[in-house]
């Protein structure tokens, strides 16, 4: 905006310009033309009657004016001063000599030509020409343009400076509402616009800052009701699976064991369920920041996690390549990217024949990262792919029977949180490729 402002004020004071000094410095060039063309001419006339008295007095005085002119010529049957040259014949000259006429030749249709030639007629079949440099005319005519032109190039750049000053003022409270807003997308909501500038603007940070205001109490008010949620839905559900193992160990009946081992499954597969709704409450009130996080450290302390759960059923968990080094930065909330991979690695561990391979695999594109998790399993089929990320949405190849229907809806939800992105794909080897793409830290080392 800033420039578009500073052009906009350049191309006006460049169109002043050209309407009010273009005209004058035209004005002054055919104000030169035609006061030089009247004194040539004028005194072309003088020496034209000077020619025709043919007195001595009036010969002297030609010859004092022919000197000072320098190129001055005459007919063969002027005699006053044998000194002036004989002019060359051509039209000027016969109509001087047969019809009388003075004529004015500028040697060039545009401005002027090296010489300004007058040609006047003088008593006595004679004619006098004045062949006029117009040397110190185009050195005049430059010093015309250029003052000009060089007036226009200061105005220019004095209009330039002003105007990125006045761009600067103008555009400031843009500016601060524009640094507010960024703030807001990384998560600060304590983030306030000052209330400066036009009325416009000033109505327009009062507006938002009120709108910031009941924003952060409306989160807070969220993050208030997840910790209580958190806290008066795990404390029943964790009392009833210890009440239903104890019941399941007192009870010697095949029959009531299998029921309560349902019911226990039933139960913590609800403890899930609450858990996937406490992250996505949390990740929607957008609680915290992206801030730049070591994906080596998240991604080998998750895999450490999960590798004894994977090594019970034979299936190998595979972190490919180098390319995961220390130095390799993401933005990502606390949190988030080890739930992510969590919900993807627990989805891949549930799929996975015994004995399979589960690879995890990070890689740099450009300003992202990306970080694919492959397994061997059954795969999805395209309807499977389009409706995984809705929520309590379970396919059989994806979550089995026992998965809440969360998991990947978490994980999309926390990725696009932290500017990220998370696509589904088919493995090559067979089942389903997880990518999750996040955006890599400028302070990553190359």
């Amino acid at each position: 905006m800033n420039r578009q402002l500073i052009r906009s004020y350049i191309l006006l004071v460049a169109v002043a310009i050209l309407l009010f000094t273009v005209p004058v410095a035209f004005t002054l060039t055919d104000q030169l033309r035609d006061d030089t063309e009247s004194s040539v001419k004028r005194e072309a006339i003088t020496m034209a009657l000077l020619l025709g008295n043919g007195d001595r007095a009036s010969c002297e005085a030609l010859a004092k004016v022919a000197e000072a002119y320098g190129n001055v010529q005459a007919t063969p049957t002027a005699s006053c001063d044998p000194r002036l040259e004989t002019p060359t014949a051509d039209a000027a000259l016969t109509r001087a000599l047969e019809k009388n006429e003075a004529t004015t030749d500028w040697g060039s249709r545009f401005v002027w030509g090296k010489h300004l030639t007058v040609t006047v007629p003088a008593e006595g079949d004679a004619a006098v020409r004045i062949v006029y440099s117009t040397s110190d005319m185009t050195t005049r005519l430059w010093q015309i343009w250029g003052f000009r032109a060089g007036l226009a190039v200061l105005v220019l750049a004095a209009a330039a400076a002003i105007g990125a000053y006045a761009a600067r003022r103008i555009t400031a409270p843009l500016r601060e509402l524009n640094a507010m807003a960024s703030k807001f997308s990384d998560g600060d909501l304590t983030a306030r616009s000052p209330v400066t500038g036009p009325p416009e603007t000033q109505t327009l940070a009062r507006t938002l800052n009120q709108g910031a205001e009941r924003l952060d109490t409306l989160v807070a008010s969220q993050r208030i009701f997840v910790a209580d949620a958190s806290h008066q839905l795990r404390t029943p559900l964790t009392a009833l699976r210890l009440s239903l193992d104890n019941i399941a160990d007192g009870v010697d009946d095949e029959f009531v064991r299998e029921d309560v081992e349902q019911a226990t499954a039933e139960v913590v597969r609800m403890s899930r369920l609450v858990n996937g709704l406490l992250v996505l409450a949390r990740a929607e009130a957008k609680v915290t920041a992206a801030e730049p996080l070591s994906l080596r450290e998240i991604v080998a302390e998750r895999l450490t996690v999960w590798r004894p759960a994977a090594d019970e059923r034979g299936v190998t968990i595979a972190l490919i390549g180098g390319s995961v080094d220390g130095r390799l930065l993401v933005l990502a909330s606390p949190g988030h990217l080890d739930q992510v991979l969590d919900n993807v690695l627990s989805n891949a561990l549930e799929v996975s024949p015994d004995g399979g391979r589960i690879t995890v695999r990070a890689e740099s594109r450009a300003d992202a990262v990306v970080l694919s998790v492959l397994d061997e399993g059954p795969g999805m089929s395209d309807a499977e792919k389009s409706r995984a990320f809705d929520r309590f949405w379970r396919g059989q190849g994806l979550t089995g029977r026992s998965g809440s229907g969360l998991g990947l809806a978490v994980v999309k939800q926390l990725v696009t949180d932290d500017g990220g992105t998370v696509t589904l794909a088919d493995a090559p080897r067979g089942g389903l490729k997880v990518e999750i793409s996040l955006r890599a830290s400028p302070r990553s080392g190359g």
